[in-house]
């Protein structure tokens, strides 16, 4: 009797609304807890997230792709299968020498050494075939032959001449800003920054070809490749001569432990140096180069201002002198 008293006061007690509520509460939590998915592993997590991730990469650079016009989008990639095609039909003896070329000048539109190569024949083809086309068969089949062929030459020489400038002139940038960029070089060295530090900072303070070139230089460092490979290949890239003597110098003092600052302020003052020089050269050479100027142009230009007037009175008198002078017995 008293363990069955004793159950219904249990039950009793059981069934009250609080202490129901609370079991149906966690009734309903544990049911919950049983059929809810489990958290993935953290590494599956990961995998998801950088799949995730490289998918929006993805709709980036399609999206940026987007944003280009459509000529550079449709008529670039053709017209680069139709120079890859001419270049194929020309030899390529001088293919690397040509493709250094094109390195030094900055790699312009994207050009290969094969793409150069179609450059040039399509230069042939429209001057040339142009010219005969349109004028050629209005004229002698010799002098439409011989102007053709000169053409023909031209259109050979012309991308020659054009990278060859593209060339020079990326030359003479790197020389005007490098004994600016090794002070900037200099200064960050000697307020505690490592070398590569400082090349970052030169190129983020200016944006030309030699601090385009730190950049590079310092992207491959970080990917791997040694201080020495990355600055050799630099100096190969810019073919300066005041560049290459200094990354031979700096090189050499890192191999004998010289300090790197002391080398630096160095090279900058001697650099500054140089400069001074070159201007003063090109002051002295001045004078010259203005012969032709004043000789051909200027000259005969204040003749004519300056005689003008007096030439017909001077015609006038001659004339009037001959004319008293045969009447004379």
């Amino acid at each position: 009797m008293e363990t069955a008293r004793t159950t219904l006061q249990a039950l009793d007690a059981f069934s009250s609304p609080p202490v129901f509520a609370l079991l149906l509460a966690a009734a309903a939590l544990l049911v919950w807890m049983a059929f809810a998915p489990g958290r993935p592993a953290p590494a599956v997590q990961q995998r998801l997230e950088g799949y995730l991730d490289r998918h929006d990469a993805v709709d980036a650079v399609e999206e940026e792709e987007l944003r280009r016009p459509l000529v550079s989008r449709t008529v670039a990639p053709l017209l680069r299968r139709i120079l890859r095609f001419l270049g194929r039909l020309l030899p390529s003896r001088n293919a690397q020498q040509t493709s250094m070329m094109l390195v030094q000048a900055g790699e312009p539109f994207g050009l290969t050494a094969l793409d150069f190569f179609g450059v040039r024949l399509l230069t042939i083809l429209l001057l040339a075939g142009g010219y005969f086309w349109l004028f050629g068969r209005d004229q002698a089949l010799s002098t439409a032959l011989r102007n053709t062929l000169l053409l023909a030459v031209a259109g050979y020489l012309l991308p020659t001449f054009w990278l060859r400038s593209k060339v020079g002139g990326r030359k003479h940038t790197i020389a005007r800003a490098l004994p600016d960029a090794l002070d900037m070089l200099t200064i960050g060295v000697e307020a505690g920054l490592a070398f590569e530090s400082a090349l970052i900072r030169v190129g983020e303070k200016w944006d030309n070809a030699l601090t385009r070139e730190f950049r590079r230089a310092v992207g491959e460092m970080r990917v791997g490749s040694s201080r020495e490979e990355a600055l050799g290949r630099m100096a190969a890239r810019c073919g300066v001569p005041e560049l290459n003597t200094f990354i031979a110098v700096l090189i050499q003092s890192t191999q004998l432990g010289v300090s790197i600052s002391q080398v630096l302020h160095a090279q900058a003052a001697e650099m500054r140096t140089k400069r001074q020089q070159r201007a003063e050269e090109l002051a002295r050479q001045a004078g010259i180069k203005m012969v032709f100027p004043l000789v051909f142009l200027i000259f005969p230009v204040l003749f004519m201002v300056i005689l003008g007037p007096t030439v017909p009175r001077i015609i006038v008198l001659l004339a009037n002198m001959q004319g008293s002078g045969s009447s004379l017995p």
